[in-house]
């Protein structure tokens, strides 16, 4: 069996005509960039989605189809090629799972214009109209999740290391009044550009010994996030400290090689490697279509994946009106878990 979708390139879509009245989605997933190393997971989980709903019947007997938009540059970029396509009508919804500044230049231009759906933990806030959100914001996501470790590991001095934009500045500023709560303190506060936690790893070690931190919050991302615990690594600090990540999935994991220290865990909606029934019905579905050596469909893939359904749910009941779009689609479930770092996998504990 092979995939039934057809994945389009922008150029295509600007200038070639439609197959059977096409219904196209804009896929706004990273190839390059801060977190490239997921876009191939993320491809694979929207490519699944495409296939099943084609192999049902498509959207209303039209087939739909993925034209793909690397979400992985600068928000000005991304957004300016979307703004070309949807000028163009060359596209009737849009589905991402990128930075949320990435995210907050699409929907400038997509708002009140074309359903936009993103999937991924965001920063929170108010949205424009026919943007929805089916991730958390940082309260809802990291809130359960900081209480339980500093409960459980009696932590007092929790640092907050992260990349410098806007989803880390949220997380930091609701980690803040959280612990606070929870009897702890903040005891050292970093951020650093995309890419630079390979110049500025030393100052952040150093930092977290200077405080006495006895455990780190970190909003790093991609890259940057397996150079840093990494380092850690290498300086025997991972022992130390407990660290919690809101972004740390299994491709995280596995360019780590793993971890056995016990004192990595991470907050995501889903992790694709476990044993639950629905996920591991999702990966035999994947592997059986892609072949074993496909990439892992991690908790990004997974989001992504239940996007597209939606969309073409959605889509089907002519629910796209941009106005509407968020009532349409009704409330929607938004579980995260607090799992530890296990080798290659996870192992779920709330």
């Amino acid at each position: 069996m092979t995939l039934d979708v057809r994945l389009v390139d922008p150029l295509d879509a600007l200038h070639s005509p439609r197959e059977g009245a096409a219904f196209r989605v804009g896929l706004v997933v990273p190839q390059s960039g801060p977190l490239g190393l997921t876009g191939p997971s993320a491809l694979d989980g929207a490519l699944l989605a495409a296939h099943e709903v084609n192999a049902s019947g498509g959207v209303r007997g039209r087939p739909l189809e993925l034209v793909l938009v690397d979400g992985g540059g600068a928000p000005g970029p991304v957004a300016a090629e979307l703004r070309l396509l949807l000028s163009a009508g060359a596209l009737d919804a849009l589905a991402g799972c990128h930075t949320s500044d990435v995210h907050r230049a699409v929907e400038a231009v997509a708002a009140g214009r074309i359903a936009y759906v993103f999937t991924p933990p965001h920063e929170g806030g108010s949205r424009r109209p026919g943007v929805l959100c089916m991730g958390v914001d940082p309260v809802g996501q990291i809130g359960p999740a900081l209480i339980e470790l500093t409960e459980r590991h009696h932590l007092g001095n929790w640092a907050l290391i992260g990349n410098d934009y806007i989803w880390p500045r949220s997380v930091h500023r609701a980690a803040a009044g959280l612990l606070t709560g929870a009897g702890a303190r903040v005891v050292l506060e970093r951020r650093v550009p995309f890419g630079g936690v390979e110049r500025q790893v030393e100052p952040l070690l150093d930092g977290l010994r200077a405080a006495r931190a006895d455990a780190v919050l970190l909003s790093l991302i991609g890259r940057d996030l397996v150079l840093f615990n990494r380092a850690l690594r290498r300086s025997g600090l991972d022992r130390r400290l407990v660290r919690l990540s809101g972004a740390l999935e299994e491709n995280g994991l596995l360019a780590l090689g793993g971890d056995d220290t016990g004192t990595l865990y991470a907050a995501m909606p889903s992790f694709a490697t476990l044993a639950e029934e629905p996920r591991q019905s999702l990966g035999e579905r994947h592997q059986a279509l892609c072949g074993p050596w496909a990439p892992v469909l991690d908790a990004y893939a997974v989001g992504l994946y239940e996007g597209l359904h939606l969309l073409a749910s959605l889509a089907a009941r002519r629910a796209l009106d941009p106005y509407g779009l968020a009532r349409a689609a009704g409330p929607l479930r938004q579980s995260v878990h607090l799992a530890r770092a296990e080798g290659l996998g996870f192992s779920v504990l709330a």
